[in-house]
């Protein structure tokens, strides 16, 4: 029997959010991202760009690096089994990815109160060099991830 999601540690409780989320993140997994690390209020998730993912300059499509940010977003803000939405989002690009790079997109909470929170995404190439920064506000909506086990 497993236990009830009020009975896990904080750790325990993102990892097994984020574990339930990615079953059904179809998005970031045909992306072929992969969920590096999870912490609640943090996350780390990282993609190789492909050539499909190549714009007419030949650099990656801003739109597959804000992807790729808003899926550490998504799960750093979900570790507290409730489902979290993103509200608004904005990204800054700072420098260009190419086919081959490896991106890792790093979220960590800023402030969660209430129903909202505001969460700060890096994302870096394999050699460590910022390639944007994004910023998300979330919301905190109706369900969870994780079902209360059923009572003896």
């Amino acid at each position: 029997m497993s236990a009830a999601p009020q009975d896990l540690s904080p750790q325990a409780l993102a990892e097994s959010c984020a574990a339930s989320m990615w079953a059904l993140d179809r998005a970031s997994q045909g992306l072929g991202m992969s969920l590096d690390r999870v912490a609640p209020g943090e996350a780390s998730v990282s993609m190789t760009v492909t050539e499909a993912m190549c714009n007419g300059l030949a650099t990656c499509h801003g739109g597959f690096i804000f992807t790729l940010a808003d899926s550490a977003f998504a799960f750093a803000c979900n570790g507290y089994n409730q489902h979290t939405v993103a509200q608004h989002a904005s990204i800054t690009f700072i420098a260009a990815a190419f086919a081959g790079d490896r991106l890792t997109a790093r979220a960590r909470e800023v402030s969660r109160k209430g129903r909202g929170g505001i969460y700060d995404i890096s994302v870096v190439n394999q050699a460590g060099e910022m390639v944007a920064e994004f910023r998300g506000h979330s919301r905190t909506v109706k369900g969870t991830h994780l079902p209360a086990p059923p009572a003896d």
